[in-house]
């Protein structure tokens, strides 16, 4: 009984893998469609972007940097 069962265990393991090795192909195809839909930036998109970005930024630091000024002069202030 007890050997029955691992030689099913065992057949269950191998038809997994199996299906696993059948998937991939398919799999990888559907990845590559998908890649092919994909539309990456442009370098002029990505130079535009990375400016904003780095301009947020500064403009957070800004934000920040007064706020601590103002709340440190008013704690100066009790």
């Amino acid at each position: 009984m007890a050997k029955e069962k691992e030689f099913e265990k065992k057949e269950k393991k191998s038809k997994m893998k199996k299906v696993k090795k059948e998937r991939k192909p398919g799999y990888l195809k559907e990845v590559n469609m998908e890649l092919k839909k994909v539309t990456f930036p442009t370098l002029k998109d990505v130079v535009k972007y990375t400016f904003a970005t780095i301009l947020f930024c500064v403009v957070l630091v800004c934000f920040f940097l007064l706020l601590n000024l103002l709340l440190s002069g008013l704690k100066g202030m009790f």
